[in-house]
């Protein structure tokens, strides 16, 4: 049986395919305030400013390619039953190759209707409109989990960080949570690795193995080192 491993991405890997991150250090998504672009709150001020604000961004992801570290992952899907849970919301992963994709923060090319109990989906390659409407009646808005709006899937991906052999952890801070608190969820002596150009602050564990690189050649030489020698990562866990 292959061994499963658990991906979770952030920002950091879609870096390199011209996807800006989602904050900078002063605050600032493109320019705008959080509080203007991706609350309830400012959807409901001012829904014009915010669909063109993701139209913009649905744009730019349309217009970027997978990079190394995308196609990376697919690589090793052909040799361990591999999941990957992202807090971005482009699809890069998907056009990479990737087949088990859970996207804890929205989908940027889907849309979603403001039914309060039953919205539906629909995708989203064009700009959105106040004025667009799904066949339910209700407006369309981008498919995105706000600041103060719940994880749908974050319980689902904690069952599947639970079942975890490995966990990898790609160009995220750790900062936002519940997604940052998947790490804790993890079996204690499985190989937990970190790629990044800045390794979060994480604590100790057992089998930690951290690549202090931008993605695309932090798993590049994660690829490398599994598939020459998996006894590296998995030696106390009876690896076959």
């Amino acid at each position: 049986m292959k061994k499963k491993i658990v991906v979770l991405t952030g920002a950091g890997i879609s870096a390199e395919s011209g996807i800006q991150t989602f904050r900078a250090s002063d605050g600032l998504w493109e320019n705008h305030l959080i509080e203007d672009v991706a609350t309830p709150e400012a959807f409901a001020r001012n829904p014009i400013l915010v669909h063109q604000f993701y139209n913009e961004r649905r744009k730019a992801v349309l217009a970027a390619k997978p990079n190394a570290a995308h196609i990376g992952l697919v690589e090793l899907e052909a040799h361990f039953d591999l999941q990957i849970i992202t807090q971005n919301v482009d699809d890069l992963h998907e056009r990479a190759g990737s087949k088990n994709v859970l996207h804890l923060h929205g989908e940027l090319l889907k849309a979603r209707t403001t039914h309060p109990v039953k919205p539906l989906y629909i995708n989203c390659l064009e700009d959105l409109k106040v004025t667009d409407k799904g066949t339910d009646g209700y407006p369309l808005r981008p498919h995105i989990v706000w600041f103060g709006e719940p994880v749908p899937l974050i319980e689902k991906a904690t069952q599947l960080t639970a079942q975890a052999d490995m966990f990898i952890v790609i160009g995220t801070s750790l900062n936002v949570y519940p997604a940052a608190g998947l790490i804790q969820q993890i079996a204690f002596n499985i190989p937990l690795v970190v790629i990044d150009t800045k390794i979060p602050a994480i604590g100790t564990y057992p089998n930690l193995h951290l690549y202090e690189e931008v993605a695309s050649l932090g798993v590049k030489k994660l690829v490398n080192e599994l598939l020459k020698g998996k006894e590296k990562f998995f030696k106390n866990l009876n690896y076959k």
